[in-house]
């Protein structure tokens, strides 16, 4: 059971989540969209949002700016997140627009926000839970797509609550993370995608 919730930690790592989030848009959307456009659009959110941002932290590794993949150090986490934070920028400016992606357009200004959001705090010498913004965000992603398209979507969204669940289990025993850094990482989260529905739900 030990082994499993801290392999948590590495399934669900917040890296994950923008592309994880843009795969489940165009799984449940019903809109059709041509499968060579899907299959473009997700190339380029994994290479601007997975790849690119594992080459860099492997850079900063090698320049000593960080030990390890979960930046335990509240001062290892300010390059990564302004680095991120330009690659959504890219997302919002290159590959999607507000017209024919809205849902995922404004998923992705909610990510942007949760990230200027941790990288300010982060210079405040205050660590949240990057796992626990990753993870809030699709389930409040998912929970807005199944109100607007009025989809069933209850197992996916009760498998998030579940993986939220068993990612904060494996942090705090991990000793990784606080409760008040937890909780202010699923705020963070949460809060952004919520205040981004006004514009498209």
């Amino acid at each position: 059971m030990r082994a499993i919730i801290k392999s948590a930690s590495y399934i669900f790592h917040p890296v994950w989540m923008t592309f994880i989030g843009s795969l489940l848009y165009f799984l449940i959307t019903p809109r059709f969209f041509p499968f060579p456009l899907v299959k473009a659009k997700l190339l380029a959110i994994a290479i601007t949002t997975l790849f690119i941002p594992i080459v860099f932290y492997f850079l900063l590794k090698n320049l000593g700016k960080a030990e390890n993949m979960f930046l335990q150090n509240v001062k290892e986490r300010r390059w990564p997140l302004f680095f991120f934070s330009l690659l959504i920028c890219l997302n919002l400016y290159q590959i999607l627009d507000a017209y024919n992606y809205p849902a995922l357009y404004y998923y992705f200004v909610g990510i942007l926000f949760s990230a200027l959001t941790g990288l300010i705090l982060a210079f405040l010498n205050f660590k949240i839970s990057l796992h626990m913004v990753g993870l809030s965000g699709v389930l409040m992603f998912v929970i807005a797509l199944s109100i607007f398209y009025r989809i069933n979507l209850i197992y996916t969204i009760a498998f998030l609550i579940a993986a939220l669940g068993l990612t904060a289990t494996s942090r705090l025993q991990l000793k990784a993370h606080t409760w008040p850094e937890i909780s202010l990482g699923i705020l963070v989260g949460l809060l952004p995608q919520i205040i981004v529905l006004n514009f498209w739900l």
